[in-house]
């Protein structure tokens, strides 16, 4: 990537004569009570002088930043991190209100009201806090449990316990909220097929019933206290883990509608489908990444050069066509709708086939991939999607 002082002036040259769209925005908060072992994200602790400091300066990113999407409908907005709960009801309002006098925020579309998600962990909420977030808009919350066991979670180096989840997730129902997603992870060190059941059972055992589940895998990240002094699970006990996680959550009634995510119909995370679907998105705050005109753009990750204002700190990447192709197959693959054959044709003037055909075809000869019935979407199979990583391969050149 290289360094581009002179941002804001190719955004407007790039956005400026564009008929009116829809951008989906992600607003980073960064920090933390404490640093998970196991996370590699840019987060870290802070003081409240610096938290306060840090939502002067988002507000500031807003207001200079819309200016440049006039033409732009808002599709969602996610607050993610970090920990996003850390802050106070007084500075998510004050954020949510500066979003809805700058950009063009549909709050109520025409069928429904517009997807506005936020991250919270258990051990940083209050019933006061939830309550703000849930007047400010908030109305889809991803709740970062990890775990049931209590043992687990200490391991990770999360703060809060299993109990902590419990009280959080009934606040939350109690004050409204009506689409929840509880993030779990499985092939935790010496995680025996048992404990994750159990985790898994807790979690389809609430009472209301959760409306979306993320299960992810845990991934040894360099850099990390678990990539340091851990090793991954046996890959028989990970595969009995897998198939565990599709079979409960397939007999409780979730569909899987990408390879970790999993919804009661109608629930699935909008602004997710955003990236796998590679459309637009603005990402404000430190370190935030933006998807904009085939284009990606990436804040500075140095907090003290954002708290100075200078929103013209930032890398830029310009994709060659061969790496939106490439981006197209393995983020639409991730969905079980898989990708359209004419919106491929529609983005690049070419023939889906005529660039992959070689690879398609081996990959359906093997049963990893396959085409609906129409023959409009080319999607994975049952064993593609356990050989995800396999098949992304092949579009990679």
């Amino acid at each position: 990537m290289k360094k581009n002082k002179m941002l804001i002036e190719q955004l407007e040259k790039d956005t400026s004569c564009c008929e009116k769209r829809q951008l989906s925005l992600y607003l980073h908060i960064p920090f933390c009570v404490k640093k998970c072992l196991y996370c590699d994200f840019l987060s870290f602790e802070s003081d409240q002088e610096h938290i306060n400091r840090y939502v002067i300066t988002l507000i500031k990113e807003i207001e200079k930043k819309a200016l440049l999407f006039k033409d732009y409908e808002l599709k969602t907005i996610f607050f993610g991190g970090g920990t996003p709960s850390l802050l106070n009801g007084k500075q998510l309002c004050q954020i949510m209100d500066a979003v809805k006098m700058h950009f063009n925020v549909p709050i109520h579309c025409e069928h429904t009201e517009m997807e506005i998600s936020m991250e919270i962990n258990p051990g940083t909420v209050t019933r006061e806090k939830l309550s703000a977030y849930y007047q400010a808009g908030i109305n889809r919350i991803s709740i970062g449990l990890q775990s049931a066991n209590n043992q687990e979670l200490k391991l990770l180096g999360r703060i809060h316990t299993y109990e902590d989840f419990q009280k959080t997730y009934q606040m939350a129902r109690s004050i409204g909220f009506q689409n929840v997603n509880v993030d779990i992870m499985s092939a935790l060190p010496n995680q025996t097929l048992e404990q994750y059941k159990d985790t898994l059972e807790k979690i389809l055992n609430l009472e209301p019933e959760v409306e979306h589940i993320s299960a992810y895998s845990l991934i040894l990240e360099e850099g990390t206290y678990f990539y340091d002094h851990y090793e991954y699970l046996d890959e028989e006990t990970d595969r009995s883990l897998y198939e565990l996680t599709k079979n409960m959550l397939f007999e409780k009634g979730y569909y899987r509608y990408e390879i970790s995510n999993y919804a009661k119909t109608g629930h699935e995370c909008l602004h997710n489908e955003v990236y796998w679907r590679r459309k637009e998105y603005l990402g404000l705050g430190l370190g935030a990444s933006s998807f904009l005109a085939e284009k990606r753009f990436k804040n500075t990750n140095d907090l003290n050069q954002y708290l100075e204002e200078d929103f013209s700190r930032y890398e830029e990447q310009e994709l060659t066509k061969q790496e939106q192709m490439e981006e197209f197959m393995f983020l639409g693959l991730r969905l079980t709708k898989g990708i359209s054959l004419n919106e491929f044709e529609s983005n690049f003037k070419v023939s889906l086939y005529d660039v992959y055909g070689k690879e398609i075809k081996q990959l359906m000869k093997e049963g990893l991939l396959c085409l609906d019935d129409y023959h409009q979407h080319l999607t994975l199979s049952q064993r593609g999607f356990d050989l995800s990583n396999y098949v992304f391969r092949y579009f990679l050149k």
